[in-house]
């Protein structure tokens, strides 16, 4: 009996082989793909809490407080005080994270051009564009940016937190 072949599977693999070349344009700048995400987000946010931090890409405070601190030793962010929280502090880009973000703009420029080559200019667009739609409509959204509503025929379970490691 022949198995049924699910596309979301596609979107996956292809994700990952994305993923990993992500990975070896990064890889001179001494970042993953998920700490390039986190600077890009302090960048767009600005000085904020690790726990907003953590909600905004939806994962545990202790993921992100993992994330933070291994960005922390890399001195490309720093805590400061919260002067509006005394037991608190805010995460902020140092110079140096401020100063990756051409080398991290650069790699993703080079994924968009490598996915682009291999599907041609316009069913690349079209993806993209069908992939934030499916991201919008499943409740997902870019850190920073104001949560859109999930659409569901069913009644939605509420996602579990995920790992960034």
């Amino acid at each position: 009996m022949a198995r049924k072949r699910h596309k979301f599977h596609l979107l996956l693999h292809s994700a990952d082989l994305l993923e990993e070349r992500l990975r070896l344009q990064l890889a001179p700048l001494g970042l993953r793909p998920r700490q390039a995400r986190v600077i890009d987000a302090l960048d767009r946010m600005g000085e904020t809490s690790q726990a907003k931090l953590a909600r905004e890409f939806d994962v545990t405070q202790a993921s992100m407080s993992t994330m933070t601190a291994r960005l922390i030793a890399a001195d490309l962010v720093q805590r400061g005080p919260d002067h509006d929280d005394p037991r608190g502090c805010l995460l902020a880009l140092t110079e140096k994270g401020r100063n990756a973000l051409d080398g991290i703009d650069a790699a993703w420029t080079e994924i968009d051009q490598i996915a682009a080559e291999a599907v041609g200019k316009d069913a690349f667009a079209e993806l993209a564009t069908g992939a934030g739609e499916l991201r919008d409509a499943l409740g997902g959204r870019a850190p920073g940016q104001t949560a859109r509503r999930a659409i569901s025929t069913k009644k939605r379970k509420p996602r579990r937190q995920r790992s960034l490691q």
